[in-house]
């Protein structure tokens, strides 16, 4: 377990060996290794905290028992002695002091105080600090303890590079782990980058039985391409392929040591690559070791699945239905199908002895015809147009509409020397005080001539 433990406005990391540390062999270990670097003595007395005020008690409980886990923040809280006050009299007595009255005025006097605790970040003296320990909850500038010592330690040469050590933290949030020897969280598997720019992980997972899980990516100009193929008895079972941008989830300050300035999109990068890639090659392997589903909406049980079948329309139950036996025997239960019945049609029926999947479709049937009936009696207005004759090309004005577009269906009924539109009323006077012109449109002074 490793863990972060703060002393005099120093911040260390603990790697406590074991699957269950227990709070003694944390408190050794600050004693015998970090009191020292500090400049403290081995008999210094102290008290250990996770909030800086309520202490933890040490009665060989396990950090676990606590609610511990893998990248907390332990605050050591050093004990000091109370200040003696010295009275007047003491104050003008000019008598020696020798070193046992010394000592004696050091000691302290009753129980033990704490002092406050050490705060260095304005973080740290708003409150407890809430830091991310997957992938999915990192927010813009955060990234999970474990993925800043996996980035450090990997030696990160390009973005495809760090991509790749984002995807290994996920197939390991996921449970796979790297085949061959045993690795560290904090170590990528040997082997992971070859010179040519090829990145190949191998992993197994406890879920899967004996399959095993290739993932090769290649860099594909600004795309990095993800294979993973599933092995099952020698056999390639399932493949699947991913295409990232590492643009989108890289900054520009991915050579730094930081993970959290050199990451970005780490929410959306979980949910693509485990959406897409993890969850499948899981599901597929269970499959073809003819093992139970692990998730999905196969391994709800039945209660959740018809609360979730009541929130679609009748469409989605239909077509899910025909997916499988167990969604076709979720999809006849009475109560679905009653409730979709008073959802859509507002209609209470009291009597018990009914077959709501009947009386729905009997309804959904009644209600479509009128439907269809309403459509039928709504009058239409047909409008068929009339064929118009294309005029051949005639010479024309130039500049007029039919020099622009000759190929337009014109109805010439008059002469092409007047205006296609009058400009005169029925008693023959000109509108808007406009003279009759001679031929072709009227003039439209804002263009030029062609």
């Amino acid at each position: 377990m490793k863990l972060r433990v703060r002393i005099n406005k120093q911040t260390s990391r603990v790697d406590l060996p074991g699957e269950e540390p227990t709070l003694t062999e944390l408190s050794d270990v600050i004693k015998q290794t970090l009191l020292p670097s500090t400049g403290l003595g081995l008999n210094t007395e102290f008290s250990l905290s996770l909030n800086g005020s309520e202490l933890l008690s040490d009665s060989g409980q396990t950090l676990s028992s606590f609610g511990i886990v893998s990248g907390d923040l332990i605050c050591v809280l050093l004990r000091q002695p109370p200040a003696v006050a010295v009275t007047s009299g003491e104050t003008s007595s000019t008598a020696p002091i020798t070193d046992d009255q010394q000592t004696a005025t050091q000691r302290p006097l009753g129980p033990p105080l704490l002092t406050e605790p050490l705060q260095t970040s304005d973080e740290l003296d708003s409150g407890p600090v809430w830091e991310p320990m997957l992938c999915s909850e990192a927010e813009e500038g955060q990234s999970p303890l474990s993925l800043e010592l996996l980035y450090h330690s990997a030696r990160v040469r390009s973005p495809n590079d760090a991509v790749i050590v984002a995807a290994h933290l996920l197939m390991l949030e996921t449970g796979f782990t790297p085949q061959g020897n045993e690795l560290t969280p904090k170590e990528m598997p040997a082997g992971w980058r070859s010179v040519a720019g090829v990145h190949k992980l191998e992993y197994v997972h406890p879920l899967c039985g004996t399959s095993q899980v290739s993932v090769v990516a290649v860099s594909m100009g600004p795309l990095l391409i993800i294979n993973a193929a599933l092995t099952v008895a020698g056999t390639i079972y399932s493949a699947h392929k991913l295409q990232l941008k590492a643009s989108s989830y890289v900054t520009d300050e991915w050579p730094g040591k930081s993970a959290a300035a050199a990451f970005k999109n780490l929410k959306k990068l979980s949910r693509v690559y485990k959406d897409q890639l993890v969850y499948p090659l899981i599901a597929a392997a269970r499959e073809a070791t003819a093992l139970p589903v692990a998730f999905g909406l196969l391994a709800l049980p039945p209660e959740l699945l018809l609360r979730v079948l009541r929130l679609l329309d009748v469409h989605s139950v239909v077509r899910l239905s025909a997916v499988s036996r167990h969604f076709n025997a979720s999809a006849a239960d009475s109560t679905l199908w009653r409730h979709l019945y008073r959802r859509d049609f507002s209609v209470h029926h009291r009597s018990r002895d009914v077959d709501w999947r009947e009386l729905y479709k009997k309804s959904y049937k009644i209600h479509s015809e009128r439907r269809r009936a309403l459509r039928c009696c709504l009058p239409s207005f047909p409008f068929t147009p009339v064929p118009r004759p294309l005029l051949p090309p005639v010479p024309g004005i130039i500049g007029g509409e039919y020099d622009q577009r000759p190929t337009l269906p014109y109805d010439l009924h008059y002469p092409r020397n007047n205006p296609i539109f009058p400009i005169a009323d029925s008693a023959g006077r000109l509108g808007l005080g406009l003279h009759r012109p001679t031929g072709g449109q009227m003039a439209n002074i804002r263009r030029g001539l062609i």
